[in-house]
């Protein structure tokens, strides 16, 4: 799952990184998961998109023509901000691009379920304060970084694995 910046506080510079999330992570065949909207999210699914990927946008509105156009699945919730909770327990990991309120919401619901999360180095926002830290002092998985975006889709997907693999033993 790719989470960060709306819109309204999207830097060209976390499009671009989010972009290339996208695309590395269509290439590993894996499918897209994100908040559906505009910014960070609609840039990894035309990431995704444009490499053949298959993306899924969990929207917090209630009807799905508030979805980027690169969504191939929409999930319109209509529940607002408790859709953070939907899309972070939904993915198997997490990487954090930019990112405000919302994407720290996302964030913390993606730890207190232990999720391997991996913020994006010098994309800004919420993802340069939490990298390389725990959240809280129960310390339920570090907030781990790389500044290159293939490393860290790899980095996602391996930690998702072992973690999926673990649950199965």
């Amino acid at each position: 799952m790719v989470i960060g910046s709306a819109e309204d506080h999207c830097t060209e510079g976390a499009r671009r990184l989010a972009y290339e999330v996208g695309a590395e992570a269509a290439k590993r065949n894996a499918v897209l998961l994100t908040g559906g909207l505009r910014g960070v999210m609609e840039a990894a699914c035309k990431g995704a998109r444009d490499n053949q990927g298959i993306t899924v946008g969990i929207i917090p509105q209630d009807e799905m023509r508030y979805a980027n156009p690169y969504c191939d699945v929409v999930i319109a919730t209509g529940i607002g901000w408790a859709r953070d909770f939907v899309t972070a327990y939904s993915a198997d990991a997490v990487i954090l691009i930019g990112g405000g309120a919302g994407a720290l919401i996302e964030t913390c619901a993606a730890y207190l379920k232990a999720k391997p999360i991996i913020a994006l180095e010098g994309s800004g926002g919420i993802a340069d304060r939490v990298r390389e830290t725990y959240i809280d002092e129960r310390r339920s998985v570090r907030v781990l970084s790389e500044s290159d975006p293939k490393k860290a889709v790899e980095k996602a997907l391996d930690l998702a694995g072992e973690r999926l693999k673990q649950s199965f033993e």
